[in-house]
């Protein structure tokens, strides 16, 4: 077997496992909550068991890691396939730490979910080792990309310690205004997640199923191929169709997209964007029709009895670890590296702008909580709304806007 296939089979074998350990988290907070006797015992029982699993798949993902590192012949962290995996093994690596110090089992089962969500997106894209471009090929690739994605890690496990003291806290049943406010940003908060998960799932239905259309549109006397994987509602701007394979009847895109959207993939990414936003309403549809109750109001009887000051201070404490590292990691040492390799520190690239409004987002957070005293909702929300900027970072900036840090392997 190659070293890559291998390394392949173990990133497969992580996945498998963790979905195990969400399971078993579930199982020790739901039988917290529907146990009548010796409900604690029953939590830290199957909470060590459900740690248990989840180290086990780090070590898998930890495995696959190295292997690729070995069979690629540099840091796997090269295009979305790349660096979306070794994030979401960060990810793990910072709740372990977070829950080797707190003891909280109800972390695993947001914070598990998190990176399971965000392997299943980088399995999206093609996962061919690539050979590194010459400006990539320094050490400093495995200094910056690693510390900036560790230091993310933290602030996902900030975002979900942060989103869990919201559901802990907010009043479903009060008519207030400001706590029907509060009640919305929950429930968008969920709905974002589940139109990520919406778009997960349809790109894998429609690749299982072989779905693809193809067009051809000339830009500068170049005839360039674009090919669809989702049915086209958008079509490439002034395009011609070589290729349609109908669905649900219909036989031709909706619409093209709008000229001043550049770039011969303009169109298939907001196709993308469309199709995301119809699988993530569809399916939270579903999920509000089985309920019968926004998600919110069902996920918060699951979190009586925790301590909503535990939760506030692990939000806090999460983001503390995360913030110098991501500092050093995509600020300072991707500073430098970019003087190498490129002859100056700054210059204003769509990812160093977002990069430092993560940074200043996140500055902003630490000298509110501080210096002002915000905790409690006001530091919950602030988290979260950091993570969005965040993933925006990572997703929107690679995805959508062209510059120097667009990943190989997007289109």
């Amino acid at each position: 077997m190659k070293l890559l296939d291998f390394s392949s089979m173990f990133f497969t074998i992580a996945f498998l496992v963790y979905c195990v350990a969400f399971i078993l988290y579930g199982v020790a907070v739901m039988g917290r909550v529907w146990r009548n006797r010796d409900p604690e015992q029953h939590m830290k029982k199957w909470g060590r068991l459900s740690f248990l699993v989840s180290t086990l798949g780090l070590v898998a993902h930890l495995i696959y890691f190295f292997t690729r590192w070995a069979g690629a012949g540099h840091i796997p962290v090269s295009n979305m396939f790349e660096f979306m995996s070794t994030l979401s093994m960060m990810i793990i690596i910072a709740f372990t730490v977070i829950f080797i110090i707190y003891r909280k089992t109800l972390l695993g089962l947001f914070a598990v979910p998190i990176a399971i969500i965000i392997m299943a997106y980088a399995a999206v894209f093609p996962q061919e080792a690539q050979p590194l471009i010459p400006s990539l090929q320094s050490w400093w690739l495995q200094v910056h990309v690693t510390m900036a994605a560790l230091g993310e890690s933290f602030f996902a496990i900030g975002f979900a310690a942060g989103f869990m003291y919201l559901l802990r806290t907010v009043d479903f049943n009060s008519k207030e205004k400001s706590d029907r406010r509060q009640q919305r940003g929950v429930e968008f908060t969920l709905l974002s997640i589940v139109v990520v998960i919406g778009f997960i799932a349809s790109v894998y239905a429609f690749r299982v199923g072989g779905y693809e259309s193809v067009f051809t549109q000339e830009q500068e006397s170049k005839v360039s191929r674009v090919e669809y994987k989702l049915p086209p509602i958008v079509a490439p701007y002034q395009s011609k169709v070589e290729s349609f394979q109908s669905f649900l009847g219909m036989k031709e895109p909706l619409f093209e997209a709008p000229s001043w959207m550049v770039g011969i993939n303009a169109g298939r990414k907001l196709n993308t964007i469309i199709w995301s936003v119809l699988a993530g309403l569809i399916l939270y549809a579903l999920i509000r029709l089985i309920l019968r109750k926004p998600l919110g109001r069902a996920i918060h009887p699951l979190l009586k009895g925790l301590d909503a000051d535990d939760l506030d201070e692990i939000t806090y404490r999460s983001i503390a670890i995360g913030f110098p590292i991501f500092t050093l990691g995509a600020l300072i040492f991707a500073m430098m590296w970019a003087q190498i390799a490129w002859g100056r520190f700054w210059g204003w690239d769509p990812k160093e702008v977002w990069a430092l409004i993560t940074w200043l987002f996140y500055s902003v957070y630490l000298h509110l909580r501080l210096s002002r005293g915000w905790q409690g909702k006001k530091s919950a929300w602030l988290a979260v709304l950091g993570f969005m900027i965040v993933m925006f970072t990572l997703v929107g900036v690679n995805l959508v806007i062209a510059g120097l840090h667009s990943y190989a392997g997007t289109n």
